[in-house]
């Protein structure tokens, strides 16, 4: 098929490349000049693993390209892809202004009949807006579909590629068919994997799905929160409540909290939404809170290590992005606990695999950064862990000690066993053991 992709953030780029290599033809639209230009060189302006190499090999057989032109991008394709920003408003709303200006656009550029697809997360009822926006100017038969993504960070290519579902929100027969055609070669049962609802449902399931999520994550920090209090030991819990089959294992990592451009942007959408019905949704409320809280739980031990004077302490910092296996730092964890620290009088020397570029344009006083993770110990008072990169889980205990200038560990994310730790000599503190 003949597909064009409006936006090429993070969702947009990863489905219009992952399209193209299931042999489709791909155009991807930026108003962003730079990046487009970038593109078309096969360069990712964004890091996700398997990414860049896609993108090189499918501008290489011309399924994938690039533009600034809508117009002619639009008029020649079959499937039309919103993947646009959707940034919180002040009062936590999504801002749905760059969707409903480009869906106006559509309204004069198309001809004839075309699917058009929200990708971006919108909050219930966008659908019927989208449809509105486009049949003021439209002169042909159209149909809206949601098809919300359901990817993680650092995992986008292979979940795409292999999906456990595909959720589509239609009513029009018509759509409903060119959009399975379009999925079939992505999973092995069809039939079975896509799952066809109403379009309000279809919004709704997406951010139930980010919610929910959020919701155990708060709720297992929560839990080492007071096993820290009871002397219990989170990982231990952790396995023997995940091994029940009606709970399962993942999202059960205790740390930090949770950041990036999804759960918190999507609780408080869902939150604010509810209230828009006069429902007072007190669960996300609380997850909400709770996170908030979390992201400082490394700081407040920190503090009370130090007996709440922390002026010209220097802190080796290991991990910026919110998660590993991403260049992310929207709401990450180490941008709330380094300012707190830096407030304090603290200096800060961090390493990211792949996040300290992005994390400059936070504008921090008293960061110095390093290209490589034991290049941050010499001076270092106590070491941060705050990303759970492998390379982090992986590290050579000896040499850190033998590094570092005082043998102090603060692990937010659970990354090293406790024996290890404290048989190499590290005072070491943890979440939740």
């Amino acid at each position: 098929m003949k597909i064009t992709i409006i936006g090429t953030g993070y969702v947009g780029l990863v489905t219009g490349t992952c399209f193209a290599e299931k042999g489709n033809t791909v155009t991807c639209v930026d108003i962003e000049e730079r990046k487009i230009t970038q593109l078309q060189l096969g360069i990712s302006p964004i890091f996700e693993p398997g990414l860049e190499e896609l993108i090189k090999k499918n501008n290489a057989n011309k399924k994938l390209h690039f533009t600034t032109q809508l117009e002619a991008a639009v008029l020649d394709s079959e499937v039309i892809f919103l993947a646009l920003p959707t940034p919180p408003n002040e009062d936590g709303s999504a801002d749905l202004s760059h969707v409903l200006n480009v869906a106006l656009q559509l309204g004069n550029i198309i001809k004839s009949y075309k699917v058009i697809v929200n990708k971006s997360t919108v909050p219930v009822g966008t659908g019927n807006k989208v449809h509105n926006f486009i049949a003021q100017n439209a002169v042909c038969e159209f149909d809206v579909v949601s098809n919300p993504e359901f990817l993680r960070e650092g995992m986008a290519v292979q979940e795409f590629m292999h999906p456990d579902r595909v959720v589509l929100g239609t009513s029009s027969p018509k759509a409903e068919k060119i959009m399975r055609e379009l999925y079939a070669p992505f999973l092995e049962k069809p039939d079975e994997n896509i799952v066809v609802m109403d379009i309000k449902s279809s919004e709704m399931t997406k951010y139930a799905a980010n919610a929910f999520l959020a919701t155990r994550l708060s709720f297992i920090n929560e839990i080492a929160n007071v096993c820290e209090l009871t002397g219990a030991n989170i990982e231990n819990v952790k396995k023997g409540i995940g091994l029940d089959h009606r709970i399962g294992k993942h999202f059960l990592n205790a740390g930090v909290g949770y950041g990036g451009s999804c759960f918190p942007k999507d609780v408080k959408a869902l939150i604010n939404t509810a209230t828009e019905y006069n429902y007072d949704f007190k669960i996300l409320k609380t997850v909400d809170k709770v996170n908030k809280h979390q992201r400082l739980v490394l700081y407040d031990k920190i503090m009370k290590y130090y007996d709440t004077s922390i002026e010209n302490k220097i802190f080796a910092v290991w991990g910026l992005a919110f998660k590993p296996d991403t260049d992310d730092v929207r709401e990450a964890p180490a941008k709330y606990i380094l300012q707190k620290l830096i407030r304090e009088g603290a200096k800060i020397v961090a390493y990211d695999p792949e996040a300290i570029t992005n994390f400059k344009l936070f504008a921090l006083d008293n960061i110095t950064y390093r290209s490589d993770a034991y290049e941050c110990l010499p001076d270092a008072d106590a070491l941060l862990i705050i990303t759970e990169w492998n390379e982090f889980k992986n590290a050579d205990l000896a040499l850190v000690k033998a590094t570092i200038k005082n043998p102090v560990v603060f692990d937010g994310r659970n990354v090293w066993k406790v024996e290890e730790a404290v048989q190499h000599g590290f005072e070491y503190f943890s979440i939740g053991r």
